[in-house]
């Protein structure tokens, strides 16, 4: 493997995802942590699962622009919104799935389709997550 880009470091102290701390190292995010309402927490902050919709929102979001200007394809406007979904297994564990919507505009749904195929092979969270959890992508224009 190639020598690394950029190493994240982040830390979680207390209760982590029951009212923890969550923050990095450089001091640029520093947030409380709170299980969902819709899983029987009191809500009220951030979770793990939003985190990682955050994070991998942007980063296929960079992907996709990255792709676009590779194969110098332009478009209006762009969003990448990512759904992280939290599944109990039977065994009393977690699994997590996840759905990224891509919303193009100026662009016909074929070349859309296309780039969000292609971003989705070199993001780095689709390849973290490939064959590990089900994931969807799809693409709207607009």
């Amino acid at each position: 493997m190639s020598h690394s880009l950029y190493t994240a470091v982040a830390t979680s102290t207390g209760d982590g995802r029951a009212g923890g701390r969550a923050f990095t190292d450089d001091g640029l995010l520093d947030i409380t942590l709170a299980i969902p309402k819709s899983m029987g927490g009191p809500g009220g902050a951030t979770n793990p699962e939003q985190l990682f919709a955050a994070g991998w929102a942007s980063c296929f979001h960079s992907a996709l622009k990255v792709v676009a200007a590779q194969q110098k394809v332009t478009f209006t406007d762009s969003a990448v919104v990512a759904e992280v979904q939290v599944h109990a297994t039977p065994e009393g564990g977690f699994v997590l799935t996840a759905a990224l919507h891509v919303e193009f505009g100026g662009l016909d749904q074929a070349t859309a389709d296309q780039l969000v195929q292609a971003a989705h092979a070199v993001c780095p969270y689709s390849n973290a997550t490939r064959g590990n959890i089900a994931v969807t992508v799809d693409a709207t224009v607009g």
